[in-house]
């Protein structure tokens, strides 16, 4: 039992930490516990006793896991939105702020969801936690040549997804000309906060199929964004993984958590989640 103990022990002093390399890798919460759960059953039968490195090895152990669960996906419906990380717009949750520290943006977990398995994974081990190939290699059934291969490929496309600009305060003044636009119905106000290649992405799920949509281009995201204009007296200041949001309450509860990724002064990106099945199971501030 004293083993036992002390393994469970150590799970849960890296808890936070495999929770981030599964949530990088799945983009969803219920796939990462379910993922977390996983490993631990593992972790729990398996022989420790030649295990140097407690935290790499339970790093591992969740990243084969993980990957498993992304294989096993092949074929199933995925959702447009990976699952947000939402916490209060002033920072005062220290949890999740410690969560958010090096949190990834949700442009970037977009362009990972459109990776194959093995190149979400080497690109997450390797970039984010500087795994080591011959490790990676291990783990996906390929020679460290490859998994390197695999990385490389994953990291163009990544790379090439916008970056949110790291000044909040910047991003909260081009979000509220946004709000304060779309309200008014001004359609030259909201042309000049929006990218000409701006992309809208909302996910209504299966209570709502119509608002599953992907909007490109800054006219026809203009015109969508005055649609919507009376929902803005009920928006509420998030973060949502680390940038300006806004949480959508009405008296029947969250109707909608909008994530907009601001750069160089304009807004390229706004991810809509509408489906009411996982708003109600957000984690909300």
């Amino acid at each position: 039992m004293e083993g036992e103990e002390w393994l469970s022990e150590r799970f849960e002093e890296h808890r936070g930490h495999l929770w981030g390399v599964a949530y990088r890798v799945l983009g969803s919460r219920s796939d990462v516990d379910d993922a977390l759960q996983e490993a631990w059953l593992r972790v729990s039968k398996a022989d420790t006793s030649e295990v140097e490195n407690i935290g790499g090895w339970l790093t591992t152990v969740v990243a084969r896991v993980s990957l498993n669960i992304l294989r096993a996906r092949k074929g199933r419906h995925e959702t447009p939105l990976p699952d947000p990380i939402v916490s209060a717009a002033n920072g005062s949750d220290p949890e999740r702020e410690a969560l958010l520290a090096d949190s990834v943006g949700l442009a970037m977990l977009v362009v990972l969801q459109t990776l194959a398995p093995a190149e979400r994974v080497a690109f997450v081990l390797h970039d984010m936690f500087a795994v080591s190939f011959e490790e990676i290699a291990q783990i996906t059934g390929r020679s460290p040549a490859a998994a390197r291969k695999l990385a490389s490929r994953a990291r163009r496309r990544v790379h090439a997804a916008p970056t949110p600009d790291p000044d909040l305060a910047r991003q909260r003044v081009v979000v509220d000309a946004f709000a304060a636009a779309a309200q008014r119905g001004d359609f030259e106000a909201l042309m000049q906060v929006l990218d000409p290649d701006v992309i809208l992405r909302s996910d209504g799920g299966a209570a709502r199929p119509e608002e599953s949509v992907v909007v490109r281009g800054a006219p026809a995201v203009a015109d969508r964004a005055r649609l919507f204009a009376q929902l803005t007296p009920y928006a509420r200041p998030v973060l949502v993984n680390g940038a300006i949001g806004a949480l959508v309450v009405t008296g029947a509860g969250p109707s909608a958590l909008l994530g907009f990724t601001v750069t160089g002064g304009r807004i390229v990106e706004i991810d809509v989640l509408a489906d009411p099945d996982r708003l109600t199971v957000l984690d909300l501030p």
